[in-house]
């Protein structure tokens, strides 16, 4: 009796072990069968965005081709690096769409796109990823509110620090009553998207250089080799 019980255990076991293996490989081949489409949409979606904040008719060359690896920074809130989207005209900085990350929203990290014009004035900003209260956090998604456009035309002068902050603190940004950690992590994390773009202005209108895909390594900044 005690040998069929441990036989039966055992066969069970097994069968557990099977139908795991199993699940686990079809799960891994579904895995990699999908990123590349899944991450295809993703940046299918970004550039819809990005198209929003910078219109194609003011530039000519192909952002995508055209766009800058950016190290980890704490002014983007970034920890495994981000890019930088680079537009021209006749090979002249039009503006630059940085992503970035608010990492301190009320439910967790906000993915952000800022796109910045030549002259360091927001072309616009736009919410790429949040896990933000539906109904209540969620009105800063472009989809829910026109929120998100009263960074429009910002720069970091005439404007000062504590302009840079909701009304509730004193600052300029308009909030929503009983939502207010939301809107404070979306204008910090702007706010230090310009001081970047400012530190590094210079450094994210490189031209790519192929043949040096180290040029460019400098204050976080590093030059794709796209």
């Amino acid at each position: 009796m005690r040998r069929t019980l441990v036989k039966a255990s055992l066969h069970t076991a097994l069968n557990v072990l099977f139908f795991t293996v199993i699940g686990t490989f079809l799960l891994a081949i579904t895995f990699f069968q999908t990123r590349d489409r899944i991450a295809q949409s993703e940046q299918t979606e970004k550039l819809k965005l990005i198209s929003q904040l910078i219109p194609s008719s003011s530039f000519d060359n192909d952002i995508v081709a055209d766009a800058q690896h950016l190290a980890p920074d704490a002014l983007l809130g970034t920890t495994t690096g981000g890019t930088a989207y680079r537009a021209r005209l006749h090979d002249q900085p039009v503006g630059v769409v940085l992503e970035a990350v608010a990492p301190d929203g009320y439910s967790g990290r906000i993915s952000l796109i800022i796109a910045i014009k030549a002259d360091g004035t927001l072309g616009g900003v736009r919410v790429v990823e949040h896990k933000e209260t539906p109904g209540l956090g969620d009105y800063i998604d472009i989809a829910k509110s026109d929120w998100i456009q009263g960074f429009d035309g910002k720069s970091l002068t005439p404007q000062h620090d504590a302009d840079w902050q909701v009304k509730k603190d004193g600052g300029q940004f308009d909030y929503m009553a009983g939502a207010t950690i939301t809107p404070r992590a979306v204008v910090k994390a702007v706010h230090k998207a310009l001081q970047y773009f400012a530190l590094h202005r210079t450094e994210l209108f490189m031209q790519n250089s192929p043949a040096s895909p180290d040029k460019g390594r400098r204050g976080g900044v590093k030059e794709s080799t796209k």
